[in-house]
This record gives structure tokens, sequence and C-alpha cells, in this order.
């Protein structure tokens, strides 16, 4: 309705509502395509809006030191750096007059990575009473005001020949940014993977952001990519009714292949790597497709409706670009690990701990890892888009071998040896001029008794920036069996299988919490979850846990 001609403006310096408006891809192309098809299938999709529901709710507090002019935020975020760039933007203030404390974040799919307006509001206020000042949103105002996602309206078309191969792809996406923006993630993350996984000749595509009367929406749990997968895949399936052709067939006949790979697609992303059909083929044999029409026949018997979906995706793994880490080996048997990103609840800290462990040959549970206090974490882009084990990981592992060098140095000295005759070999540092050998731990401990030179000052500590632009692009298939009761309409999801590329797994009990965690929120979309607005009214009409369905756990 935003968009409709002579609708009223949200806001008076843009009269028809529309913020961004851009094109991608080769229209020429495509156009040609499109006439020369031997069938075209058209559809139109809107992507519903939903909320993140943490657990905790949005709240913070703000203090003032008015001898030093400092003000301290504490407050859930997914990254205290990032938080605090924008937080000094906004009051005006220097980088050393504010620290954001962001330690156990009870949740946030993308909910907390832009600041609230209570945040700069309780800074504000902390200044002006010279007290503290705290707010906590009930859980009514959380429904109502925290940032939302998705919402996306998009019209896609598919021309393909006479063999069902598709010969382009024509696609406008809109996307609700709501009453102000917040972040225009949604609609650019999904514009560059309309294509999905399938090899795709020649595409447009129209992008729109656009204001509405609504809350802002932000980054949620894949940010613009689930929405384009659910349309390109509901359009394959549409595609395989109305050619006449099983929709596993019309896939596999259009995936693109592992030698295609590095691909890219149509509107310029460059897919580093994917095997498509191995994935599909895998997560049809967890899902025992081919027992699926024995299953369905008995679920008839019982008088009940058996369904199986099917979906291919394709991922993108970027964010913020820049990470840094500062490692320091302690006489006391301890190694500090300052990190920019940090988890919400994703167990990140396990996770780091176990890269660095590994890659210096101590103990994981000697390794403390450093997050959310800006005081200390001076660099970092924190929690979002798939990106805290890439970038951590990368940095981590650039800082190690200067470490290492360090290392060697003050194994020289404590040893009266030639540098280059001191090796590191599994996790210990030796020379053959000596009987003697450290490894990491033992090594501070003989460094804080000798006299270091002035460039060994800070004895085993590094420090190591990384900045990272190109994106890498998970893939997988998820297989969804479902028995309806015609009588009641009570849907029961009976098998879900999932295959996710997941790159090197570093925890393989955390990866698959996470894939468990990303079903349930993908089913709670799929079958209960929506932030409805009354139309004629402008009445949000999902408030509470009353009127908001989540899935539930039953333990």
């Amino acid at each position: 309705d935003a968009i409709a001609p002579g609708a009223p403006a949200v806001w008076g310096e843009i009269r028809d509502n529309v913020l961004v408006d851009t094109e991608f891809g080769d229209k020429a192309k495509t156009d040609r395509a499109f006439a020369e098809a031997a069938h075209v299938v058209k559809a139109k999709f809107n992507i519903v809006r939903v909320t993140g529901v943490p657990m905790e709710l949005r709240s913070c507090l703000a203090d003032f030191d008015a001898a030093t002019g400092k003000f301290t935020l504490y407050a859930g975020s997914g990254g205290a750096v990032r938080q605090k760039i924008e937080l000094i933007g906004v009051l005006g203030l220097a980088p050393d007059q504010l620290r954001i404390l962001s330690y156990d974040v009870g949740g946030n799919f993308g909910t907390r990575n832009r600041p609230y307006v209570e945040f700069g509001l309780v800074l504000w206020a902390a200044r002006r009473l010279k007290r503290p000042v705290k707010y906590t949103a009930t859980r009514s105002e959380a429904f109502l005001s925290d940032y939302q996602g998705r919402d996306l309206v998009t019209t896609v078309e598919l021309a393909f020949d006479k063999d069902a191969r598709i010969l382009a792809m024509r696609a406008d996406n809109v996307s609700n940014a709501g009453a102000r923006a917040v972040s225009l993630s949604p609609l650019s993350k999904g514009s560059g993977l309309i294509t999905g996984s399938y090899a795709i000749p020649a595409a447009t595509l129209r992008s729109r952001a656009v204001f509405t009367n609504t809350m802002p929406t932000n980054a949620y749990r894949s940010s613009g990519r689930p929405e384009v997968t659910f349309a390109i895949e509901r359009l394959m399936d549409k595609a395989a009714d109305e050619l006449g052709i099983d929709r596993v067939r019309l896939r596999r006949k259009n995936l693109v292949k592992p030698k295609a790979m590095p691909y890219r697609n149509a509107v310029g992303m460059l897919y580093d790597s994917g095997t498509y059909e191995a994935n599909m083929d895998l997560a049809m044999k967890i899902a025992d497709v081919e027992g699926f029409k024995q299953r369905k026949r008995e679920a008839k018997k019982r008088g009940k409706l058996l369904g199986l979906g099917l979906s291919n995706y394709v991922e993108s793994s970027i964010g913020s670009p820049k990470e840094r880490t500062e490692i320091t080996v302690k006489p006391n048997g301890v190694v500090d690990v300052v990190i920019g990103t940090q988890p919400s609840g994703q167990g990140h800290e396990t996770s780091f701990a176990q890269v660095v462990a590994d890659l210096i040959a101590v103990p994981v549970q000697c390794i403390n890892i450093i997050v959310g206090d800006t005081d200390i974490v001076s660099v970092g882009g924190g929690s979002h888009s798939g990106r805290s084990m890439r970038h951590a990981a990368t940095v981590i592992a650039k800082g190690v071998p200067e470490l290492i060098a360090k290392g060697k140095q003050i194994t020289a000295l404590v040893l009266g040896a030639p540098v280059d005759k001191v090796e590191f070999k599994d996790g210990r540092f030796s020379s053959p001029t000596s009987n003697r050998s450290f490894d990491f731990l033992e090594l501070a401990k003989e460094a804080a008794r000798v006299t270091l030179p002035p460039e060994l000052k800070n004895g085993l500590a590094v420090a190591a920036d990384n900045e990272m632009h190109d994106p890498v692009f998970p893939n997988g298939c998820a297989v969804c069996e479902i028995e309806i009761d015609p009588d009641t309409g009570l849907p029961t999801i009976t098998r879900y299988a999932a295959v996710d590329d997941v790159g090197r797994c570093i925890n393989p009990m955390i990866v698959h919490g996470q894939t468990h965690g990303g079903i349930a929120q993908g089913v709670g979309q799929a079958m209960w979850e929506q932030c409805y607005i009354d139309p004629s009214s402008g009445q949000p009409l999902t408030g509470s846990f009353m009127d908001y369905g989540m899935p539930h756990a039953h333990t």
C-alpha cells in the first residue's frame, strides 16, 4: 500500500515512500530469453514479518561519571564495538567518553544488532539526572517495538526452454523497511541470491526498500536469504506442476554443477564452492523419500493427509569486514584472548578457545576469551551474518605465527642459544644446544624470571588485525514431512532432514545446536509466527505470547 499512487508519505522528504530503488542483472539478455522461452512460470509471494523474541528482554543501564566525563552503558548487543561507534555518533561523544559492557546476551538473531533509542536516552538521562538510569522493556513492549525481520513482497518469473532448463529469471523485491531505516541488509543480502542453487544464465532484479508506518526491520537470522530461497523453491515446485515434471528431476536438471565452481550467478555473486546435487541426494536419503509413498498410504488409512516438501538453499557469509585479536600468554598459566566478535548464546567462547588451544598446543581450559568490554576490545564487527568463526579463526591464525616467533626469541634468551637454532614442534620450544624444552605456559613463567629486551617487553603477547571482504556461500538441502488431520486442520511434522555444508566443523555439538535452532525458527515462521497489524486501524494484534505463536520444546 505504501507504494501505491497517492499513498500518504511517511516522511515529507520522500513523497513516494521509496528510499532505495535499484536494478541488477542484464535486462536485454533476460528479455531475449523470455521472448524465446517455451514456458514461463510466475508467482507473487508475501514473506510475513516476524520478530526475534529473545529470552532476555531489551534492557540497558547507564551511568555518568561527572569527574571524568565518561559514560558507561550496560546493554545486550550483537557487538559492543559496533554499538559504541553508532552511539558516540548519535550523542556527539569522543571515543574515550563511552564504555559499553555487553556480556551474557540472552538471544539475538539480529534483533540486537543495532542500538535502540533507549540506549541513547538512558545515557542522556544519566548525565542530566546525575545518577544511574535503567530501562527494561516489558514483553509486550518488546513485541511491539523490538526490531523486526523479514517482510518482503517478491514477484518472480522463470523462463524455461522445451527441455525444462531455466533460461532466465525476473524478480521484483519490495522490502518493508519500517518507519525509519535501521538496516538495508535484508534487501541487499537477498538481492544477491535470488537465483538460489540454480544455473540461470540471465536474470534481472528490481530491489526497493519502502517506508511504512511499522517498526523498523533489521537483520533476522540469515538476513534476507530465507525470503528469496522460499520464493525460488516455491516457484520450482509450481513450475514442476505446470510442466508436468517431477520436482526433484526439475531441480536436478538445473542445479549448478560442482565442476562449474567457482560460479558467478546472473546478478554477480561468485559462489566459491558447492555440491548441491549431492546435498539434495543425501537429504532425501536421510529423509527416506523412497518410503514416502508407503507412509502416505498408511496415513490415508488413518484418515490423515501426508505431504513432503524439499528445498535447496545457498547462504552468504560476510558481515562487518574488520576483526582484531590480542593474545597474551601469562605466567599464571592463563592465555587471554581478546576478540571483537562475541556470543549471544551460540557458545563462541568455547569454539574460539578450541582454535587457540589447537594452534598453540595448550589445554583448552587455560584459554580465557575476553569479549564485550569496549575499554578492552577496540575493534570488532560482532556476531552476525555467519561471520564469527570465519573472522575469529582467521585473525587468531594470523596472530599465532608472530606469537611463535616471539616464543622462539624468548627461548633463545632463556637457553642462551641462537634464535635460528630454536624450533617449535609438537607444542614445545627446544634447541639442540640444550636438553630443556618449554610449552607456551612454561615459557611464560620463564620469561617472567628474565630481563627481556625492549622489543620483547610485553612477553608472549601479540595483536593481529584482519580485513575480509569476500563472502563465502554455505549451502544445503532440507526435507520436511508433515501430516494433517483434515477434520481439524491440525498439522504435525513427522520427519525433518537437513544437510548443511558448513565447511570445517570446529565443535560438532555446537554446530548441531545451531542447526536444530535454525530448524525450530524456520518451522516457527512457517507454522505460527507473524507480527500482524490490523490494516484498517494500524493496531498491532500480536502483543503477547497469547497472540504470537512460538515453537515449544517438550522435554
